[in-house]
């Protein structure tokens, strides 16, 4: 596979087509321009990251329309993850909004949360994460955690980082508008750095909450 060069102003507008036309009729005529100017610049950008990140995994561009009242068929994103989703992965993803790095866990287990919110009311340990979470802040990025609406049960309403307590995962953000930048390979300079600033996070949660706790036999 040839090395990454960035997205065809075609990658963005097929994005735009398909979000005014999510059908299958529209999918099947422009099938040939995501599959050269979509996913093949995003399979060249992610084997350029693997041996820095890891592995990587791209999402299928077909949603699961099974339990969803929503019956588009097609997402409008293409997307992949870098490294282990178990305890702290990367993510970018391009649509036609632009483009779009995430890093941490999304998704977190009982026994995860658990994990994290111990490490945050720790006074070392949550004090160090909030260090990090407000320079990831201070640099323009989101971070979020589909928060509670008040305090978790064990846990005061005063307490110095009930912000960050009332999270149920962990994870950043950075959004990049759409424009002539995404049609060159220094696109790939903008991922490298965002996830760059983001691997405190991903360390820090790799460190004290971990992968899901295996199952007693």
């Amino acid at each position: 596979m040839s090395g990454f060069r960035g997205w065809p102003r075609r990658a963005i507008e097929f994005f735009e087509g398909l979000e005014a036309d999510n059908s299958r009729d529209y999918w099947q005529a422009h099938k040939p321009v995501y599959d050269a100017d979509v996913r093949a610049p995003m399979e060249a950008l992610v084997a350029a990251l693997e041996p820095e990140y890891g592995p990587a995994v791209l999402f299928r561009p077909y949603r699961d329309v099974r339990f969803s009242a929503d019956k588009t068929p097609y997402k409008t994103q293409v997307a992949a993850v870098l490294g282990d989703t178990g305890d702290g992965a990367y993510y970018v993803q391009l649509s036609a909004d632009g483009l779009m790095t995430g890093a941490g866990l999304h998704v977190m287990t009982p026994d995860q949360v658990a994990r994290l919110r111990a490490a945050i009311d720790d006074e070392r340990t949550g004090t160090a994460l909030e260090g990090i979470v407000d320079e990831l802040a201070g640099a323009g990025f989101e971070v979020g955690g589909e928060p509670l609406r008040t305090a978790p049960r064990g846990y005061g309403k005063d307490h110095p980082r009930i912000g960050l307590l009332r999270y149920r995962s962990c994870f950043m953000l950075r959004r990049h508008a759409p424009g002539g930048w995404l049609q060159r390979a220094a696109a790939a300079d903008t991922v490298r750095a965002d996830w760059s600033a983001a691997r405190p996070l991903v360390g820090w949660l790799r460190e004290h909450v971990g992968r899901v706790a295996p199952r007693e036999r």
